[in-house]
């Protein structure tokens, strides 16, 4: 089943203009984070606040540098 998420205000990163492609877009309720691409808006990844703000974390201290070398 899916949840409906459409009441949900939908944030942009500051950066995104109408030249910028592709982006991801990040909207919360509750202790429930929702990250989806703009490119496909129907497929959204939950998760919580302590969660992303974990990973969040690891991603500045470099622990995912091994995906993009």
């Amino acid at each position: 089943m899916t949840k409906d998420l459409s009441h949900l205000e939908w944030q942009k990163p500051s950066s995104v203009d109408e030249n910028t492609p592709n982006y991801l877009e990040i909207a919360s309720e509750g202790d429930n984070v929702y990250i989806r691409e703009n490119t496909n808006p129907g497929l959204v990844v939950t998760t919580t606040r302590r969660k992303l703000d974990a990973w969040i974390k690891g991603a500045k201290a470099g622990e995912f540098d091994h995906f993009i070398a």
